[in-house]
């Protein structure tokens, strides 16, 4: 998790100007049960056999970060991608 601050000053495109901004982190969406990739995979499984795809073990790169800026005034949502979690630490030991 990122440290950052709830609100913060951030340029608005809208307005031209530095408005106070909410900060949230971007959390996925729930995933649709009948997507045509998860329904063709889980029919696949069914019955008898084991694992047909194979599984990913490799070791994963730190992921970046997305913030979302939403604007006090009217509600305006843009998504930041941010550094990664080492280079936002560097970043704020300055």
């Amino acid at each position: 998790m990122v440290n950052m601050p709830k609100t913060g000053g951030t340029f608005c495109r809208k307005c031209g100007k530095l408005q106070p901004h909410k900060v949230a982190r971007y959390k996925k969406g729930k995933d649709y049960p009948y997507a045509q990739g998860k329904w063709h995979y889980d029919r696949k499984h069914s019955g008898y056999g084991g694992q047909t795809k194979p599984i990913f073990w490799e070791k994963a790169k730190t992921t970046k970060i997305v913030l979302r800026l939403q604007i006090k005034e009217f509600w305006l949502l843009r998504d930041v991608n941010t550094l990664n979690w080492e280079d936002l630490r560097r970043e704020r030991a300055k």
